[in-house]
């Protein structure tokens, strides 16, 4: 790898193909870091889409690449691979290397999510300001893109390209990790985005322009227009803002992540067609959706950290926020929203009916509850009860509606037709209803629905409405702000723009969802989230109450029992001599010892009895040894026996059955072919191995 100076590029990378093959994962990562650092950008240009898709993988999935995704914390190759594509590592320093110079790459459009590859394939530009100006006139199929847009694009399409045998993606696997560390660099919670080692001003990526409030919701939802005329009114300007080109990688980031792994499901579509049978090509995976689940609590913590300022004062042209502020104050609504919504109503309704989709699950319920993600301590019942939504989510909670209430809805549908017998499946609804029952939030869902319904007379009047009657708390000269105006705006926009104009809106407190539900799936959902804390519930008794005839079964212990959640230990009640022959045992063994045993019970028995009475050592070693049927009166206190057996008389009697199994026979006869080895006779043997078997009991019953 270490090639001579001057050499031109296409030896460069005939080299480097050359030794990928050969030498050792290490080598390869060090020689390339030099060859970065030493080689000008001229000569690294040619080389770079082979190393990308020599570290990501080939588009289609037929070349692994490195295989990050299934690259473990414990092999010797990952902190190689960590170090080198760090955003501080060498891989990123070639990309601002060639960031600097200009240099095009092309990347495919059959390669992109099925909404945005036929939205170009017909002559129309996406919305995401991401596609402007990257698309080649005539037609030809191909994005031209900066070196930092083709390395997300790669590291981004590397989650959904097919994989054969694929195992499933872990929190320490070195692709997870990377996302992870690519979103707490680009989009810091704290600080801002450290500046690139080499000069970025030459970015591409245009600052979106956010929605204006003024746009009415009926206006959402309109026709795109031709790819043409979008094409040529979204030129950027070649003085581009300086303030917006500080942040131009974390936008093109987000909108990279946001896009490859979100926007597979067209808006216009869903609304068309409101039902979860129609089948559409692209089914994520169990661990694409894990990443996308970390990129959304990311996204919360991002927005979370804006500074209070920015949070409370609202956007104006005039306002001098910095553009990281700005983005943190839009990046989930503008941003994630309404492709995750999608995103997940798609899951929702395709996903199979297991204990799979309990990632999809844990990524809906990381987007509806953003305050866990604040780093601040929310205020805790003194008597451990959940956390109390603060006031200040009821706006987000409005602006975001239908991720609490629609996709509710979509949840229960397949609750009712997911096997809750399942400890794993009854688990999950549990975990819903944890969140829904959260102080205050079902008040704050009421409340939007309130202002969703809210009719359109009702606001104006409203609007003229300048002051305040006496019978109201005011005075004739108060002024008065329309009240709410802004939150029904919110609330109708962000429905009818994701549902369409002409929605049917069913309430989430309404008596039609209570229809869903009715009292035996309710029973049956109780007793299986009973049981789901338990760890060892298969070990336990079912739910009994103690009566004079022994346990008696309550109906939910019924239930547990039918539903195999709970069972009593079966075990032999009767007397322990008359039990059947097991399979360890002696068939003749056994019947001559329980004559012998029966013979010596009846003739000494009353001397047994006023032996195991006597409060000394000697009633206690008699107890030991000749009351062993009382150690089975314990087990049935775990067993409803009737009162007739736990009654019956306990004697003292002794037992020699336990001479007969096979066990025993083979430890005695190991003993008595040691003692023979040591020159013991048969009789000598007998008396030691009887003196040391009382002694070890009687050391046993003293302890």
């Amino acid at each position: 790898m270490a090639a001579p100076a001057l050499q031109q590029p296409s030896y460069l990378l005939a080299n480097l193909k050359a030794d990928w093959t050969i030498k050792p994962f290490h080598q390869k990562c060090h020689e390339l870091s030099k060859i970065i650092d030493e080689y000008p950008a001229k000569e690294l240009h040619a080389m770079f889409p082979w190393l990308v898709e020599s570290v990501f993988g080939s588009l289609d999935g037929i070349l692994g690449g490195w295989n990050l995704r299934y690259l473990q914390a414990r092999m010797a190759e990952y902190n190689i691979a960590m170090d080198f594509l760090d955003p501080s590592g060498p891989m990123m320093k070639l990309v601002y290397k060639l960031q600097a110079e200009e240099y095009k790459y092309e990347f495919p459009v059959s390669y992109l999510p099925g909404p945005i590859k036929s939205s170009i394939q017909a002559g129309v530009l996406p919305d995401c300001p991401l596609f402007h100006n990257k698309i080649q006139f005539p037609m030809s199929g191909l994005l031209l893109l900066n070196p930092f847009e083709y390395y997300m694009f790669n590291f981004a399409s590397s989650l959904i390209a097919p994989k054969v045998g694929a195992l499933l993606l872990c929190s320490d696997s070195a692709y997870f990790v990377l996302v992870n560390t690519y979103l707490k660099y680009f989009l810091p919670t704290e600080g801002n985005v450290p500046p690139s080692p080499f000069s970025d001003t030459r970015g591409t990526v245009a600052s979106p322009a956010p929605r204006s409030p003024s746009v009415p919701y009926v206006g959402y939802g309109g026709h795109s227009t031709s790819l043409l005329k979008r094409h040529i009114t979204h030129q950027p300007s070649v003085n581009a803002d300086p303030a917006a080109q500080e942040i131009w990688r974390s936008e093109t980031l987000l909108q990279v992540f946001v896009e490859m792994w979100l926007h597979h499901y067209s808006l216009e579509m869903y609304q068309k067609l409101q039902s979860p049978q129609v089948k559409e090509p692209f089914m994520p995976s169990e661990e694409h959706v894990l990443v996308v689940r970390l990129l959304v609590k990311h996204l919360h913590a991002f927005s979370s950290s804006q500074k209070q300022e920015a949070i409370f004062s609202s956007p104006s042209p005039h306002s001098h926020s910095s553009p990281l502020e700005e983005l943190k104050r839009v990046v989930v609504q503008r941003f994630v929203q309404q492709k995750l919504y999608v995103f997940l109503q798609h899951c929702f309704g395709h996903w199979p009916l297991d204990a799979s989709f309990r990632a999809v699950l844990e990524t809906w319920l990381s987007y509806i509850q953003p305050w866990r993600y604040t780093g601040e301590k929310n205020n805790t019942q003194a008597d451990g009860q959940n956390r109390t939504v603060p006031d200040k989510w009821a706006s987000f909670v409005q602006e975001n509606l239908l991720m609490y209430t629609k996709l509710f809805q979509g949840f229960l549908n397949r609750a009712m037709r997911t096997d809750l017998v399942n400890a794993k499946n009854a688990l999950m609804v549990f975990r819903v209803a944890k969140v829904f029952v959260q102080p205050n939030l079902s008040e704050m869902i009421q409340k939007a629905e309130q202002l969703f319904l809210e009719p359109e007379h009702a606001i104006l009047q409203r609007q003229n409405r300048v002051f305040l009657t006496p019978s109201h708390g005011g005075s004739f000269l108060s002024s008065r702000q329309p009240i709410g105006t802004d939150s029904v705006f919110k609330v109708k926009s962000h429905v009818y723009s994701l549902e369409g104009q002409d929605c049917q809106y069913n309430l989430m407190f309404g008596p039609d969802l209570r229809k869903n539900l009715n009292a035996g799936q309710l029973s049956q959902l109780i007793v299986n989230v009973a049981a789901v804390d338990d760890e060892g519930a298969s070990k336990q008794l079912p739910d009994c109450i103690p009566s004079e005839n022994g346990l008696l079964l309550t109906d939910l212990g019924r239930l547990q029992i039918i539903n195999g959640l709970r069972r009593f230990e079966i075990e032999y009640q009767g007397d322990p001599e008359l039990q059947p022959i097991r399979s360890y045992e002696s068939a003749f063994l056994v019947r001559l010892m329980f004559q012998i045993s029966s013979f010596i019970n009846a003739r000494f028995g009353d001397h047994m009895e006023t032996l195991c009475a006597r409060q000394d050592l000697l009633g206690s070693i008699g107890r030991h040894y000749l009351r062993s049927s009382s150690k089975v009166a314990e087990h049935r206190r775990k067993s409803p026996v009737t009162r007739q057996m736990r009654e019956r008389p306990q004697r003292a009697r002794l037992s020699l059955r336990v001479l007969a199994s096979y066990r025993t026979l083979l430890i005695l006869l190991l003993l008595y072919m040691l003692l023979a080895l040591l020159s013991f006779g048969v009789l000598s043997s007998t008396g030691l191995i009887l003196l040391v078997s009382f002694l070890y009991e009687l050391l046993l019953n003293f302890l």
